[in-house]
């Protein structure tokens, strides 16, 4: 490290070339106070045409900004990346959607630990870790206004969750050690320009005709955090920090970030799908519905994932995740961070739904009134031969479907019960071939992948009856007469 960089003030950004941590670096940036090292996993930086014109481009040419290739599971690799550093913005964290209990230990927990190890070795001043509400919500019970002084539950969403809850009370045990001041932010459903979850998915649903279902009663509250106000907190936390006044009253807490306006969440999604010309959900499914569906969908990835199965959208935690109110306090931030939102829910949206121009409605084909008759998703692909592939799948098995309970002459019965064996005996031939044939490698089907444990065998029956039973009293009341209008109207 030469003279000029010695001198001058350093930071660090985990992750750096994530969501929220490319705002953080910019603001940084535009400070002028600091010069930013972006740590992150690939090799080399790779700039968006954007970046490279734009601020982060420049800074790197000037020596402003520097990547350094870092894996929070080496310590080697961290404690380079650190060298220097005042302050450490811990923003890594893997991807929340894949419910994968090692992949989330090793980087939220055991990665977290190496943080805290190389910012001690390094004699790193400040850790400011980005964690998450998720941290108290059980899955369960809704959240209103809570503040920090809700413990952490005694079961977790999911592992995601749990992970950063031991991540979280790591940082704040770290305070103090060998002079490391540490503080952790938890910012609320982040949205805003160049997120690759939420709006591209929301889109991607949109396209499939599947944007118009509400899961749920539709009147669950949330908190959102346009991403300008997330990096705008993490900077609050770390001037707080740098005082000695601040550091007395903010090291080893933890805080609640969010643009302070709750919204409905189903009203939310609504506006920004509105926003890129798409269609507002409508339609409300009842959670006790869609949760057994997604105990399956979600068995069923766990079973298949390793042949290369996409990580479904329909999970259990998921479902509890749309469906359930989560508001938080911003008191004590405001108070001992000196954090207000910088940007408004509206305004937010609005830079939003522009910086996703290219996803518009208007961008798409032009899509026939007969596809929307047929709701514009996968059955109207198949009968109108807009997906041939899928169509051709359907005609075939619609053939076998009737040879075998038609022009056989078997019974349904019968029929199911061929089909069964055939399945049987294509498993018994596949179990019985070898794992390489003439140089083709076979995959095997573990028996472990067709087991199901108590736990889960008992909630999906309770699951599966308690939908029998919700549709039960649904057909009562149709009986009765009392709601064939909402039921014509649907």
């Amino acid at each position: 490290m030469d003279a000029a960089e010695a001198s001058a003030r350093w930071c660090v950004v985990t992750g750096g070339r994530g969501f929220a941590a490319r705002h953080l670096v910019l603001m940084l940036l535009r400070s002028g106070e600091w010069r930013v090292r972006v740590a992150d996993l690939a090799q080399v930086i790779s700039l968006d045409l954007d970046e490279e014109q734009g601020i982060l481009g420049a800074a790197i040419r000037e020596g402003q900004a520097v990547y350094a290739s870092a894996d929070l599971r080496d310590k080697a690799q961290l404690a380079k990346a650190f060298e220097g550093a005042e302050v450490v913005f811990h923003m890594a964290a893997p991807d929340s959607s894949i419910n994968n209990f090692h992949l989330h230990y090793s980087v939220n927990v055991e990665g977290t630990k190496n943080v805290i190890d190389a910012c001690i070795h390094c004699k790193v001043k400040r850790l400011i870790y980005t964690s998450s509400p998720s941290v108290v919500f059980d899955g369960v019970h809704g959240i209103f206004n809570a503040d920090e002084s809700m413990p952490y539950p005694d079961k977790f969403n999911d592992s995601y969750s749990e992970t950063k809850a031991d991540a979280e009370k790591l940082v704040m045990r770290a305070n103090g050690r060998d002079g490391l001041l540490t503080c952790c932010i938890r910012p609320s459903s982040i949205f805003g320009p160049g997120d690759k979850l939420l709006v591209p998915s929301l889109v991607a649903a949109a396209r499939a005709g599947k944007s118009k279902y509400i899961i749920g009663d539709g009147n669950n509250y949330y908190d959102f955090t346009y991403v300008e106000n997330v990096a705008y907190g993490h900077v609050c936390a770390d001037k707080t920090l740098s005082s000695e006044d601040g550091a007395k009253r903010a090291a080893g807490k933890a805080y609640f970030v969010t643009n302070v306006e709750p919204i409905k969440f189903w009203e939310f999604m609504s506006l920004l799908l509105n926003g890129l010309g798409y269609q507002r959900p409508s339609i409300k499914i009842p959670v006790s519905v869609m949760m057994p569906l997604a105990h399956v969908v979600e068995w069923t990835y766990k079973s298949f994932c390793k042949y290369g199965m996409k990580v479904p959208q329909l999970t259990p935690s998921r479902i509890r995740l749309l469906s359930c109110n989560r508001t938080f306090s911003c008191s004590r931030a405001k108070d001992q961070l000196g954090y207000e939102p910088i940007v408004s829910l509206k305004d937010g949206l609005k830079r939003t739904i522009e910086s996703y121009s290219h996803m518009q409605a208007q961008n798409q084909r032009s899509i026939s009134k007969t596809s929307i008759l047929l709701g514009n998703g996968n059955v109207a692909k198949t009968l109108l031969w807009e997906d041939s592939k899928q169509t051709m799948t359907v005609l075939l098995l619609l053939a076998v479907i009737y040879y075998q309970l038609f022009t056989c002459g078997y019974t349904i019965i019968t029929a199911m019960a061929k089909i069964f064996s055939l399945t049987a005996l294509f498993l018994f031939i596949h179990g019985m071939l070898p794992a390489n044939v003439f140089g083709h490698k076979i995959e095997k089907l573990e028996p472990s992948n067709f087991h199901i444990s108590q736990v889960e065998a008992h909630h999906i029956a309770c699951s599966v009856s308690s939908s029998w039973n919700s549709l039960v009293g649904v057909l009562k009341s149709l009986c009765r007469g009392n709601d064939w209008p909402l039921f014509l109207k649907a």
